[in-house]
């Protein structure tokens, strides 16, 4: 081989070498990107996920008022009479008039 035989392979590993470089440097740009957004992903998920929480522990508080409010209800609701207990007392109630 000649010199110009030497300096083309040189050239041409120089070539591959650089494109080996550009390739390594856009794979790098890309895993970075690739990181970024991961870590976007995980922030907001883990925000929502606190929104979630506490809507739950919103939700868990009105069921249990609701809760109290029924028992509460249910229990009144005992101490009133019925109609027809109040209309035998209105029948019973007239015969003791004169």
């Amino acid at each position: 081989m000649d010199q110009t035989g030497y300096d083309q392979t040189w050239t041409d590993i120089n070539v591959k070498f650089r494109d080996l470089e550009e390739k390594e440097r856009i794979l790098k740009d890309r895993l970075l990107l690739i990181g970024k957004n991961l870590i976007e992903i995980k922030e907001q998920s883990t925000k929502e996920l606190l929104e979630i929480k506490r809507d739950i522990e919103i939700i868990k508080q009105n069921m249990e008022r609701l809760i109290s409010f029924l028992e509460t209800a249910s229990s009144e609701f005992s101490k009133f009479a019925r109609k027809e207990d109040l209309e035998t007392l209105k029948k019973q109630a007239k015969m003791f008039q004169p």
